[in-house]
């Protein structure tokens, strides 16, 4: 069979590295997974038997790739594959509907579906939505219409590719309108952030990273899936996250890096304390977390039984913002960083530079080339993301800098509930409330809860002739149920006679979440 000659940095800028390490460690594992296992030779012949695959069935560089999977080898496989062929793929989260996971795959003109056995009935919906000549794809078991993922990759050569071109990445992000939008680069963007990428680095088929979260999500994509490989170290896939069985993986692959989100913090440290103690953690160096905030008292927990290891950063899909040490923590605990010089602004309500410790509006810089972001075929929506000079972007988020510089978030102005490390549209379940007959207005919001950070909850105002009986209260759930993925349901729901208004008669939604967050601190 053929190996590849090219250097690391010519694998990188092709997305090659993955023959690099099957040249230099084939029979090294890449992937540990209770659904199958990869040495990095493996999973390179596979790469290039679905690359090779899917150019015979049409496909060219800039295609749209889209992917609902869970955290199996075969996930890795296509990614690795999208990485050389200058395809562009888009993850999509399987906790989503047919529908919903049909209008991302209609989206992002998807040429090709995959689709995970696991989630055959939201599949068989999402493919009436695929763009016209699509081809079908099922793993780990047949789906109706579907073709095997064997009968692609069967009978096509595994040698390297002679002409790999580097692909993209489309991941889906909410909006406050409720439809999600494709965070779209022409150039896949390089790892940002000096120090997580010093503190990320691997020691080549030596460390381990254990992978904590569903792989659709771009923090475990990018940090412990895409950055591990590169380094040439071994990724454990869980197929479900637990917090015994994290313990029980980090001490018998003896993990080095990990990424969890403070709920999964909450949690492990919610176990008996002879739990905890009967398992060797000495092994890990890197316990990364961001996506969501982490309560102070969790964190100083944490620090206190792992030591030192605990690193946190504040980005998102669309660019990055700070990091955050340990040891930084501690002086200043609930700052996420001092960001590079010129890579976060606060502004205040006019635009303008707001002084240390005010509270204002936070912007990113962007990258100024083709590696900057846009929301696929929503000119709008990009426009409204950047300064005018298109060299800043925002999220929605609030936040100050302190006299150093250091930054702390504060609030969120775009509404977006984070639930468990998972960001949620309160427009979209306004929307599906809204449907029921008996609902006059909904507030669809985001309420402490001590294991998830927030949990959402709705508040109701009912149409005239209708009660406000617990009977309602809980048909309403059930009918965002019927309709909406079950992590986006509220957990409870109230009544109000009257929701508090602008003139112009939009909700204000903030003054509804106001009494369920008093003698809060922190709002986010």
């Amino acid at each position: 069979m053929r190996r590849t000659e090219l250097d690391a940095p010519q694998a990188l800028a092709t997305g090659m590295t993955l023959a690099v390490h099957a040249r230099t460690a084939p029979d090294h594992p890449a992937i540990l997974s209770a659904l199958g296992d990869r040495s990095f030779d493996a999973l390179n012949q596979h790469a290039n038997q679905v690359v090779r695959g899917l150019r015979a069935r049409g496909l060219c560089e800039g295609d749209g790739v889209a992917l609902v999977c869970a955290n199996r080898p075969e996930f890795v496989e296509i990614l690795a594959a999208t990485q050389r062929s200058g395809f562009r793929i888009t993850p999509i989260n399987w906790h989503l509907t047919g529908d919903e996971i049909g209008y991302i795959v209609d989206n992002c003109e998807a040429r090709v579906l995959f689709a995970d056995v696991r989630f055959a009935d939201a599949a068989v919906l999402a493919a009436k939505h695929t763009p016209k000549g699509a081809h079908l794809f099922s793993i780990g078991g047949p789906i109706p219409g579907f073709e095997r993922y064997e009968d692609l990759i069967d009978g096509q050569a595994p040698d390297d590719l002679e002409d790999p071109v580097r692909g993209t990445q489309m991941l889906y992000t909410s909006g406050t309108t409720g439809r999600s939008k494709g965070v779209h680069r022409k150039k896949a963007a390089a790892l940002q952030g000096g120090q997580v990428a010093k503190a990320l680095a691997h020691h080549a088929y030596e460390d381990v990273n254990l992978c904590t979260g569903p792989l659709y999500h771009a923090a475990p994509l990018a940090f412990s899936l895409s950055v591990p490989l590169l380094y040439g170290a071994t990724v454990v896939l869980m197929d479900k996250w637990n917090p015994a069985e994290t313990l029980e993986l980090i001490e018998k692959h003896k993990v080095t890096h990990t990424h969890m989100v403070p709920t999964m913090f909450h949690r492990m440290l919610a176990l008996p304390d002879d739990v905890r103690r009967e398992h060797d953690l000495s092994s890990l160096r890197v316990v990364l977390h961001g996506a969501a905030p982490c309560p102070v008292p969790v964190k100083q927990s944490l620090l206190e039984w792992l030591g030192p290891v605990v690193y946190e950063y504040y980005a998102a899909t669309e660019g990055w913002g700070s990091f955050v040490t340990s040891e930084q923590w501690l002086e200043r605990p609930g700052t996420v960083g001092k960001p590079d010089p010129e890579q976060v602004e606060v502004r205040d309500d006019d635009g303008n530079p707001a002084a240390p410790g005010e509270v204002g509006c936070i912007y990113l810089r962007a990258p100024q080339d083709d590696t900057q972001f846009s929301y696929f075929k929503d000119g709008e929506k990009t426009d409204g993301s950047y300064d005018s000079m298109r060299r800043y972007f925002t999220l929605g988020d609030m936040g100050y800098l302190d006299e150093e510089g250091h930054l702390f978030l504060c609030d969120r102005s775009a509404d977006v509930i984070i639930s468990g490390g998972v960001n949620i549209y309160p427009a979209e379940v306004d929307a599906v409330l809204l449907t029921h007959p008996a609902v006059g207005d909904a507030c669809a919001i985001g309420v402490p809860n001590e294991e998830w950070g927030e949990a959402v909850w709705a508040v109701v105002e009912l149409r005239e002739g209708y009660d406000s009986t617990d009977a309602l209260a809980s048909d309403l759930i059930e009918h965002v149920r019927g309709q909406l993925a079950h992590y986006k349901c509220p957990k409870g729901l109230d009544f109000a006679s009257a929701l508090p208004r602008l003139d112009s008669g939009k909700i204000q939604r903030r003054k509804v979440r106001e009494p369920y967050w008093k003698g809060r601190a922190r709002k986010i």
